[in-house]
């Protein structure tokens, strides 16, 4: 897989980020905040994300046991969509990051709807406060209209759903760092990232597993 022949030429801001997502998925997911994920009319300045290792020790990586149809993409290049469904109900979506070959992703867990908040209430017409618009990975896909048809998109070009880089740098000292949420493996790695102090930042719950009868 190979970036679209269409894709634009790359301003610094953009060359910037194409670079961060093909290094190690940690720094790619904290560099991540900030940025911005537009489609379906709606823009959404990424506020929480979690970082999956893949197939190097991250026993809560879906590609932890090596390469399947569902997680293909995860295995590079980096700058494209990996979206699964989870639950039976919800889309969640991923940005691939790190070389080609070794699978890693940054899942966006939460966000800002920045732009199209008319269209992200449509789709999200039970929701009384929009900072909860996209509070929540599956929330962020219900209001951007994420589903399968995005899976494999690439996100640096110009197609219909495109990543670009946070209007103003986001400072070390507005970022926080905890354990990941609701993950079965792996659970107290603190590769989860977000603003701190921001309201559109989901909760945490740490996995509690089911008692055994």
């Amino acid at each position: 897989m190979v970036p679209p022949s269409d894709a634009p030429v790359r301003d610094a801001g953009l060359a910037a980020l194409a670079e961060l997502l093909a290094g190690p998925v940690v720094p790619a997911a904290r560099g991540l905040l900030g940025c911005r994920l537009s489609t379906g009319g709606v823009t959404v300045r990424i506020t929480e994300v979690e970082a999956y290792a893949g197939t190097a020790g991250d026993p809560a990586s879906h590609a932890h046991r090596g390469r399947t149809p569902r997680n293909a993409v995860m295995f590079g290049p980096a700058g494209y969509a990996y979206v699964y469904f989870t639950y039976g109900m919800h889309w969640c979506v991923n940005v691939v990051t790190g070389p080609d070959g070794e699978a890693s992703a940054v899942l966006l867990r939460a966000g800002e709807v920045v732009e199209g908040v008319e269209a992200a209430r449509a789709r999200r017409a039970a929701v009384r406060r929009d900072v909860d618009l996209a509070r929540g990975p599956a929330r962020l896909c219900a209001a951007l209209g994420i589903d399968k048809a995005v899976y494999g998109r690439y996100l640096l070009g110009d197609g219909p759903v495109r990543l670009r880089p946070a209007v103003e740098p986001v400072p070390e000292a507005a970022v926080t760092a905890g354990p990941r949420v609701g993950v079965t493996g792996a659970h107290d790695v603190p590769w989860r990232f977000w603003l701190a102090g921001d309201p559109t930042v989901s909760g945490y719950r740490r996995h509690v597993p089911r008692s055994r009868r």
